[in-house]
This record gives C-alpha cells, structure tokens and sequence, in this order.
C-alpha cells in the first residue's frame, strides 16, 4: 500500500514593515479604543497634558504611527506624561528645598511636676527656659521657629550650631531652680531639606527631627547621621551609634549622643 504524502503546508507570507505599520495605525485610531485611552487619563490626577510639552521620543513615536487624527497611542502617552507630573510635584512637596539643620527640645518630665506645682511655679519655668533657649539659639545664629509647649522647634544652617545651640542651652537651664524643681532638657538634631512654608517649615525632615528628638534622654543632645558627618571631631565628641527604632523615622537611620570637649563652666 503506497503511502501517503503528508501535504506541505505553505508558510505565512511574512508581513512587510508597512503592513505592520498600516495595522497599527488602524489599530490605533480605532474610536473605542482612543474613547477608552481618553477617559482612562482623566481619572489620572496631574496638570492638564494639553498645555504641556510632550517628551521628544514620544511625539516621534505617535507622529511616526499616528501622524494625525484621533490616536489611542497619543492619549496613553499624555497620560504617562500626566502621571509623571503628578509624581514630581508630590516629590516637591515631600522633599522641600531649605537646606537646614533642624534642632527640637524639650523638658524631660514637667508635664507631671507642673500638674502638682500649679500654674504660676511651672509659667516661671517656662518663661526662664525660654530666655536661655532664645539666647543660645540666636548666639549661635538660628531661629525658633515655634514653641511647643515645654519645648521648642530651631533652624539653622550650621549643624554645628545647631549642635551648640542645644549643648549650651542645656548647660544653663541645669542652673535653673523653681521651687525645688530643676528642669532637664533633651535635644534631638537633624539635618535635611524640609519646606518652607512662610514661618514654618514641613515636611519628613522635620518628623524625624523630631523622632530623634524624642529619642533623646534628659539631659542628652542626641544627632542623626546627617548632622555627625559634618561635625568637628575636634570640638565634639559622640557615643556609640544605634538605629533610631521610631514610627515614621527611616529604617536604615542611626543616632549618637554629642558632647562638647570644650571645659564646662563650674
């Protein structure tokens, strides 16, 4: 019995390049898909794209498939740029551009000591804390930028005088009596790019200023990273570094204790 000669099948004709491009440009005009791609982009938030200038290699792209006429290619496109608007002007927002170092402090324990002390003994506390922080912040070139309570929030653009600041205001309040009471301050110090929002300044810098702050003991002045690698170890002298475990602060953040080698004053 013969066998039987399996046919041969002819191979698809390879497509030319401009067949492939005819199929794109149809299929890029089609109505639905261009009215699908439109409305998609206007659930993305961001400035309007059709003011503004589209990425050179994206017009390239669109002209050379889509030269004119409703095109699904040109929608998505608009989109990303769309997008990628929205995603910088929240990076603008988080990151600010002030260039500072950003001291806050505060006193360890008042909070109970003034509930039994009575208005008038913890108010005098408070006013004399004030006139040393003030004064050890402005001698050192800084600016309060708020009082919080029993504490304060400073800028400066020297972290090492942000750093004194803290080392010296410490110092002096050691000396303060009220009723038998003597108050002691912590200081946490940070360095970052908060932004500037007339006389405040926001933004994640600013938290972990304040995580670190809040890290500190009374009586400690306690710096992040940023803020020890631009000190002079000649003036200062740190602790042991240790990660600052604190909701909102980065992972990957150490702190250290900072004391001045200066002779303090008996």
């Amino acid at each position: 019995m013969p066998l039987r000669r399996r046919r041969q099948q002819k191979p698809d004709s390879p497509l030319d390049s401009d067949s492939i491009r005819d199929v794109v440009r149809r299929t890029d005009a089609n109505p639905q898909l261009v009215a699908t791609a439109r409305f998609l982009r206007r659930l993305i938030p961001g400035a309007d794209p059709e003011t503004a200038e589209m990425p050179e290699a994206m017009q390239r792209l669109v002209q050379e498939v889509q030269p004119e006429g409703p095109s699904a290619m040109r929608e998505i496109g608009k989109g990303a740029l769309q997008a990628w608007q929205a995603l910088s002007e929240a990076q603008r927002r988080r990151q600010g551009t002030a260039d500072v170092a950003i001291l806050f402090t505060d006193l360890v324990g008042f909070s109970d000591w003034a509930l039994a002390a009575g208005d008038e003994a913890a108010l005098e506390v408070l006013r004399q804390v004030g006139d040393v922080e003030q004064k050890a912040i402005s001698q050192n070139k800084g600016a309060i930028v708020k009082r919080l309570g029993d504490g304060a929030m400073a800028v400066f653009g020297d972290s090492g005088q942000a750093v004194s600041a803290a080392l010296d205001a410490q110092q002096e309040i050691s000396e303060i009596e009220v009723e038998g009471y003597q108050p002691v301050q912590r200081a946490g110090v940070h360095r970052g790019t908060p932004r500037k929002v007339k006389g405040d300044f926001l933004g994640v810098d600013v938290n972990i200023a304040a995580r670190v702050g809040d890290s500190a003991e009374g009586g400690e002045v306690l710096i992040s990273d940023p803020v020890r690698d631009e000190l002079d170890g000649r003036r200062f002298k740190f602790g042991p570094s240790r990660h600052l475990a604190a909701p909102g602060a980065p992972a990957d953040l150490t702190v250290s204790s900072v004391t001045s080698r200066r002779k303090t004053r008996k």
